[in-house]
């Protein structure tokens, strides 16, 4: 059969967490930039979608194109470690420590950044011509969605930076479900479709991934965005990666892990129970069938 059941593909997520942080640093880098890369066109390719036919129901339909393209390919994004990685650190695998969790997920920031940073320095010069032009229909969306996305939660203080970091939470919850979709079926066509509903639900909804904003933010910088880096990094980035921490590990990974890696069989009644009926048990009988 092309599906997994649920233990099975929890000790494949606590087996992937451990490889992640086992893997040596040239080859998270390679996976992790590549990933920031292809989510980055990803996005690109549906606001462009949403731009050019009005829909943004229909730019949240397509955006899963990337996603699924670099889960199949082997690729790694922060919000996929943050998720699978502690998972081989709580269940004790032998040489993973804390310093190697840590390490990965340093690499993998580095590398989604780089990979989603190239790809917002490719798409600003397509949408201007080289430079040599003001920002086109796309160019221009691309700038405001970071502005509202700092500087509009920050108008709101304390409530914007909850209301962000909840949307972290709400979004990793989501992108986690995909990431851990990809390991339910053995198909490519049962990992696409697992892997394109969480995905399409978080990105319909304006949750934060923070993948997508080091694309999303640093292009419009680029364009001429009505904000600053500082407000990226404060008001979107840091909040983001820390919902997406929580949302990832909190209900996703360790929900799964908790309930079938770490299955607790139903308590056996006593000996001396009374019987069903209410009537105690004679001795030297047993009410109900030994359990085998």
């Amino acid at each position: 059969m092309s599906y997994l059941t649920p233990p099975e593909f929890t000790r494949k997520m606590v087996d992937a967490g451990e490889a992640k942080i086992k893997l040596s640093t040239r080859d998270t880098l390679i996976r992790s930039f590549m990933a920031g890369a292809i989510l980055a066109m990803g996005a690109a390719f549906a606001v462009t979608v949403t731009v050019q036919t009005g829909s943004a129901l229909l730019g949240a339909l397509l955006f899963p194109v990337g996603f699924c393209m670099l889960s199949l390919l082997g690729y790694d994004l922060l919000t996929g470690v943050f998720t699978l990685a502690p998972l081989a650190l709580i269940d004790r695998r032998p040489g993973v420590r804390l310093a190697g969790l840590l390490r990965n997920w340093g690499l993998v920031f580095v590398g989604n950044f780089a990979g989603a940073f190239t790809v917002a320095v490719f798409m600003a010069i397509i949408v201007t011509t080289g430079f040599a032009t003001d920002p086109d229909e796309v160019g221009q969306r691309l700038g405001t969605i970071g502005e509202a996305r700092t500087v509009g939660y920050a108008e709101f203080g304390a409530s914007g930076m909850l209301t962000l970091f909840i949307r972290g939470v709400l979004c990793n919850w989501m992108v986690s479900t995909g990431v851990v979709g990809a390991m339910v079926s053995t198909s490519v066509g049962g990992k696409v479709i697992a892997m394109w509903m969480p995905v399409m639900l978080f990105f319909y909804m304006g949750f934060e991934h923070s993948i997508v904003n080091m694309f999303l933010f640093p292009a419009g910088l680029l364009l001429g965005g009505d904000f600053s880096v500082a407000d990226y990094l404060l008001w979107n980035e840091l909040p983001t990666v820390a919902g997406n921490l929580v949302g990832g590990l909190l209900f996703v990974g360790l929900m799964l892990y908790v309930t079938h890696a770490r299955t607790k069989a139903a308590p056996v009644a006593p000996a001396d129970a009374t019987a069903p009926t209410g009537e105690p048990r004679t001795e030297g009988r047993s009410a109900v069938p030994a359990a085998k």
